[in-house]
């Protein structure tokens, strides 16, 4: 560094990704991007494999193939720019002063988090790199608005439903523009740090402590910007398709995606909200302007991602019941073996073992599935913690996303947001309307492939005879179910019922000894 008489001169920029896995609409690396160009400076762009999220099997398999992906496309189009990433492992105080060190930093450039890990994180980031003398600049990008916008507009305070969202929403200023791909970047130094380029390389999942991906293991959607803008350019292409949209009358048991799977794009930042919000808008803009309107669009989607991540931001402990403002207290249960048969998809019931099958060998299923199965393992049948389910959500899903995970949990659950109790997925019934055939069971359990379809959402209803002809024998080839639906869910109704009243009459619905159970919960990790 050269010492001028302001201070240090500009001598190299890192840029440090996180989210935000992307060129296009990226404001943190246009801004190192600009200073390199002003002043002939280096620009290193740079992922910190951070320890904390690989500890203890947090992030499955299939997300973190999606991420070392998505890195390697990264890392790919910044090479055509002349440029690369630069993957460092180690927890970022460590990383980052001596980086700052080795690199002759003089700024630091990254894009905002929100997640209350993030938060403490980029604190002692800036308050490090201040001390160190190196400049500091955040942005926002992985929303729509800057989250702290809709805070300003609103007395501080996060609405809690949707609509009352969506009138503040109306309130903010237009949704700013999605910038073009950063053009150029200075050249990486070649070795200049005396570290060999090989230092700097995209791990293998091996390398990070997985086994290979194998089947039943599916790659079907593969991380990185590339994949997600063709994805986005493909949906845009279907303009009717688009513009009649309404998520719920989409399938959740399919054969293929009823809707765009761009979420884990937009969970890693491969793909710009706020592009993908434009691109919708030019859409609806075309044919005879008649569209389907929020909050059941394409649009109305992102705008429950934003919803959603606003109460994320501003609601303390979001991702817990206790201590969480706008979260009900509910004494659930603690089962193990029922939380391990519904993770496993052994419950008995084919519609929710096809669904969690897919989970666990896909890493997607469509959000119609995911209501089925998390009501099933809470307030409809199981009875346990919706805190549960959200963590086996978080390690099986490539777009598993703090805020909205935690949010969709408590929906679900009846937890927070929604509160009619009474009206229950069936396992049985939800799924025979967009699928009577059940070919969706078949293709994710192939032990009920030749299940006549009268009893495939029931087997256990099947003459002795049926099942043997099958090939499939309830009870030996597949499991009993674990509860007996009509009556776990009624006895439930009336749990939830108590558990309301008690909240209402002020004993905090989950009880002493429910809180005192919850607190004693180890920490949980941050997401990746």
């Amino acid at each position: 560094r050269e010492l001028g008489s302001k201070g240090y001169s500009f001598m190299s920029a890192i840029c440090w990704f996180r989210k935000g896995l992307r060129l296009h609409d990226n404001p943190a690396l246009a801004s190192a991007a600009a200073k390199a160009a002003a002043t002939g400076a280096a620009v290193y762009p740079l992922f910190i494999l951070d320890p904390i999220f690989w500890a203890g099997g947090h992030v499955g398999k299939l997300r973190a193939n999606f991420l070392l992906q998505s890195l390697s496309d990264l890392d790919s189009s910044l090479r055509e720019l002349g440029s690369r990433l630069y993957i460092v492992r180690g927890t970022p105080d460590a990383v980052l002063p001596e980086l700052y060190t080795r690199w002759g930093a003089t700024h630091l450039v990254f894009e905002a988090d929100s997640e209350p890990y993030a938060k403490v994180r980029d604190a002692a980031a800036v308050k490090a790199a201040t001390a160190a003398g190196v400049q500091v600049e955040q942005f926002h990008s992985h929303t729509l608005h800057e989250l702290d916008k809709y805070l300003r507009l609103n007395r501080g305070v996060a609405p809690t439903t949707y609509g009352q969202f969506n009138k503040l929403f109306a309130k903010a200023p237009a949704v700013p523009a999605a910038d073009p791909a950063v053009p150029s970047l200075p050249p990486a130094p070649a070795e200049s740090d005396g570290h060999p380029d090989a230092e700097y390389a995209v791990p293998t999942l091996t390398e990070l402590g997985y086994t290979a991906i194998a089947p039943p293991e599916k790659v079907l959607y593969p991380g990185g910007e590339t994949a997600g803008l063709a994805r986005l350019k493909a949906s845009m292409s279907k303009r009717a398709w688009v513009r009649a949209f309404e998520k719920p009358k989409t399938s959740p048991n399919a054969l293929e995606p009823s809707t765009t799977v761009l979420s884990p794009y937009l969970k890693f930042g491969c793909v710009s909200a706020r592009l993908f919000y434009h691109e919708l808008a030019d859409v609806y803009r075309s044919g005879d302007g008649k569209h389907a309107k929020p909050p059941v669009s394409l649009h109305g989607q992102l705008l429950w991602r934003e919803f959603f991540y606003l109460n994320g931001h501003a609601v303390p402990n979001f991702d817990k019941m206790v201590d969480n403002p706008i979260c009900r207290q509910i004494p659930w249960g603690d089962d193990p073996a029922l939380l391990a048969a519904w993770e496993e998809g052994r419950t008995g019931y084919p519609f929710i073992d096809a669904i969690m099958t897919q989970l666990r060998t896909e890493g997607w299923i469509h959000h119609l599935a995911r209501h089925a199965v998390a009501c099933f393992l809470t307030r409809g049948d199981l009875w346990q913690s919706w805190e549960k389910g959200a963590a086996v959500f978080d390690r099986l899903l490539l777009d598993a996303d703090w805020s909205l995970n935690s949010a969709n949990w408590m929906w679900l659950s009846c937890s927070s947001f929604f509160y009619q109790y009474f009206r229950c997925y069936s396992p049985v019934a939800f799924g025979k309307k967009t699928d009577p055939e059940g070919l969706y069971i078949k293709k994710y359990l192939p032990i009920l492939r030749k299940m006549p379809k009268k009893y495939i959402f029931e087997p256990w209803t099947a003459p002795l005879s049926v099942q043997k002809a099958a090939g499939c024998v309830v009870g030996e080839d597949y499991p009993r179910p674990v509860v007996e639906h009509s009556v776990a869910s009624k006895a439930n109704m009336a749990k939830m019922k108590d558990a309301y009243a008690a909240g209402k009459a002020g004993g905090g619905g989950g009880g002493a000894a429910a809180a005192a159970k919850s607190e004693a919960r180890p920490a949980k990790k941050p997401r990746l």
